[in-house]
């Protein structure tokens, strides 16, 4: 019986290719009647990379983007703390990839429509409920219309309406005090080309990487982030995700960022407009799965947008929901054993992320030295900036020797 997915974000799509591959049926239900390739740039960390290229998507989406070479942080006065290699350039058998957002749900929707079928996807579909059976579960949407199967995947990102019937009383979403502005901008690379980089601390931070690779113009596309972090009394526009972001509630902040190696205030006026973020997660919960319907990506688990993992946590779900229907069948057992899995390790990343994540070096060197340093090492020990980085991995599922050297997490051929 075919499996329901609510939702054709990365997280949904990824689901569905994943059960074709190991020959279970799939259809794919989206609220939104014409798929954009919206967004701005995110990174795919190697693990996600890995089973992005276990589905045969490898070559094409690296051409898409840029392969990612390093990892580097800086204090507001463009100081550099750290900096390590990434991707293959740090050793691991795959590449950490930077990636447009849109462009990387248009691989994945094309490759579903191209193994699926056109009608695995339908568009204009919004849930509004489901009603559980004797060995199936039946979906309803807006249009009045129904569908049958034998689970649902709550693949709908942040606003689930999935999570939002299973807890009708969570409320919404968690906002940190922190509001991201984001843009692209066509500019020269800076550091070799494959650096991203994040400058600052907690409180104000500028976050850039290339999505492209120079033209015959020698520019690419760069994409940034700047964040201001306020009070959380402070009354904020908090949930409109398409606003417009106002330069003047942000730009005058990084007016002095001019370091020799990036125009940080140029960059963002050369990318105007933007649009604006609020930094948001919800708690953990303590269930995500109820009979035959279960949560994935960010429906399941919204994190803070640190440390790169949102995009490559909802990957690794898909993965191993389809790893769990391979060997229970499309059971709620096999929704059991994914949560048993997946809830505990996204859960120990959104509480790693509210404690800043691997960035919270930058904040340590703003407190340690305001001022700026001569020598990092009199600021933070190596020790201190290893440690923190390692941890962070171990973490979120990329340690480079425990990922190079697992088996797939999908064997396909079983």
């Amino acid at each position: 019986m075919t499996v329901l997915i609510a939702g054709a974000g990365i997280g949904g799509l990824t689901a569905a290719l994943s059960l074709h591959q190991i020959g279970v049926p799939v259809c794919v239900f989206e609220s939104v009647r014409r798929i954009e390739p919206l967004g701005v740039g995110i990174n795919l960390l190697p693990h996600a990379v890995r089973e992005l290229t276990e589905l045969g998507l490898g070559e094409t989406i690296e051409a898409s983007g840029v392969p990612t070479a390093e990892l580097a942080y800086y204090s507001k006065h463009g100081q550099k703390i750290w900096s390590e290699p990434r991707g293959r350039a740090g050793g691991y058998r795959w590449p950490q990839i930077s990636i447009h957002r849109g462009r990387l749900q248009m691989i994945l929707l094309a490759a579903v429509r191209q193994r699926l079928g056109a009608e695995a996807v339908q568009t204009g579909r919004a849930l509004t409920g489901w009603e559980a059976r004797r060995g199936s579960v039946i979906a309803r949407f807006a249009d009045d219309e129904a569908a049958e199967g034998a689970l649902l995947v709550g693949a709908d990102g942040i606003h689930s309406t999935v999570r939002r019937l299973l807890y009708p009383a969570e409320g919404r979403p968690i906002w940190n005090g922190a509001i991201l502005w984001r843009g692209t901008t066509e500019a020269a690379p800076f550091l070799g080309g494959r650096t991203m980089i994040m400058a600052g601390h907690e409180f104000q931070k500028f976050v850039c990487y290339p999505i492209s690779l120079p033209g015959t113009d020698g520019r690419a596309t760069l994409n940034w982030i700047a964040e201001r972090k306020f009070p959380r009394d402070r009354v904020w526009r908090r949930e409109d995700w398409n606003r417009l972001g106002v330069p003047a509630e942000f730009l005058p902040s990084f007016e002095g960022w001019r370091f020799d190696w990036l125009d940080v205030p140029a960059l963002i006026r050369a990318g105007l407009p933007c649009h604006e973020y609020p930094m948001v997660d919800r708690d953990p919960l303590p269930r995500w799965s109820a009979g035959r319907v279960t949560l994935l990506g960010d429906a399941a688990h919204p994190m803070y947008p640190i440390g790169s993992n949102g995009a490559s946590q909802a990957i690794l779900d898909a993965r191993v929901l389809a790893r769990e229907i391979q060997a229970h069948g499309e059971a709620p057992e096999a929704l059991a054993a994914y949560e048993a899995e997946r809830r505990p390790a996204t859960e120990a990343i959104v509480l790693a992320n509210r404690r800043n994540g691997p960035e919270q070096v930058m904040q340590l060197v703003e407190a340690r030295a305001p001022d700026g340093f001569k020598r990092i090492e009199d600021v933070l020990t190596a020790a201190e900036l290893e440690e923190t980085a390692a941890a962070y991995k171990r973490v979120a599922g990329f340690d480079k020797e425990a990922l190079n050297a697992r088996p797939p997490i999908v064997e396909a051929g079983r």
